[in-house]
């Protein structure tokens, strides 16, 4: 491997331009080599401006470069497994946003690429490694509040995506709620065995005419006996609701949501403090750096990546374990999925 570790980042949308902007302004050690996007045209000046100089159309003129080492894929969710396999195969270390896939089968087909290519690969679960919830982990781990209980989720979007969105997105469980089912596994450090989902329309109907949901109330069992709650909202007029408990026999460790400031004004008229972060850029920004800092560190270093295939795959067995619970009114087992 040359000095510089070379990547190519397929999918050039809100979240490719994300990665290919931190890497320009946080990682001397690497250098994007090429991106490629079916919209060549919308992004080759934007592209030029941090010093991408290759721009392609045909992301495949990544994945046979022999000289990039890793690849970064960032397009739509339909094409991720298909990319997995052709990347592997080529034998690009690989880190692909979630999810893998919305089908089981091709997600694990992917996994078995990646296995028998023996190349890195990682999840873009970025939350895992948000300051305030990697101290949660910690804290659970090292048994500070004893066994755990009961472990509550609050996440509600400051407005709910555009239609277009959401008739690709594969549904509010894998689309939104994903980070929400990975998030009570790594802070339980349990996988989940049942789900139970209430939800409904509440705030835009013509997300139910897709056939989504837009509020959800899911209730948990974990293999390690917890019990968990996630309430989601497509629609928190304040802001960025990102709120956790967990709750064990010795005590509680809880996380509230982040403000620009912590400064609370008193008066005679009221207590007011500001309100959340407004998205997720802006409350997870860090924690996007952090993960792309560790996928590269594990290439290096030839260790293991911190957010594994099986870790792209159980979010998604429990997010359609939620589907089949709301669809049929019923607890639905992970394992009828699996």
């Amino acid at each position: 491997m040359n000095n510089k570790l070379k990547i190519g980042i397929i999918g050039a949308g809100r979240i490719g331009k994300l990665h290919a902007e931190n890497i320009v302004n946080n990682f001397r050690d690497i250098e994007i080599k090429a991106i490629a996007d079916i919209y060549t045209d919308k992004i080759e000046d934007w592209a030029k401006s941090i010093g991408i100089k290759n721009i392609y159309k045909d992301y495949h003129e990544i994945i046979n470069d022999e000289e990039i080492d890793a690849i970064l894929i960032c397009s739509s969710t339909n094409t991720h497994s298909m990319i997995i396999i052709e990347a592997a195969n080529a034998g690009k270390n690989i880190f692909c946003e979630k999810p893998i896939d919305f089908h089981i089968n091709k997600i694990k087909e992917a996994l078995k690429a990646v296995e028998e290519a023996g190349v890195k690969f990682q999840i873009g679960f970025n939350r895992r490694f948000d300051h305030n919830f990697k101290k949660v982990r910690q804290l659970v781990k090292s048994g500070k509040i004893g066994d755990c209980h009961i472990i509550k989720v609050t996440s509600r979007d400051p407005q709910p995506p555009p239609i277009e969105y959401v008739k690709v997105s594969g549904g509010i469980f894998v689309d939104m709620t994903i980070h929400d089912f990975d998030m009570v596994r790594y802070l339980t450090g349990s996988d989940v065995e049942e789900v139970y989902t209430n939800a409904t329309v509440l705030v835009d109907p013509l997300i139910g005419e897709t056939g989504d949901v837009d509020t959800a109330i899911i209730s948990l069992k974990f293999k390690n006996g917890a019990i968990g709650v996630i309430d989601n909202s497509r629609r928190a007029a304040y802001g960025y609701d990102q709120r956790v408990e967990v709750f064990g026999s010795l005590g509680a460790v809880t996380v509230n949501n982040d403000t620009d400031t912590t400064a609370i004004l008193h008066t005679k008229e009221g207590i007011v403090s500001e309100k959340p972060k407004y998205f997720f850029l802006e409350r997870y920004k860090d924690s996007f750096i952090s993960e792309l800092r560790e996928f590269f560190d594990a290439i290096i270093n030839d260790t293991d990546t911190p957010v594994t295939g099986m870790d792209g795959l159980k979010p998604v067995l429990i997010g359609m374990a939620a589907k089949k619970s709301y669809e049929e009114n019923r607890p639905v087992r992970i394992e009828e999925i699996e």
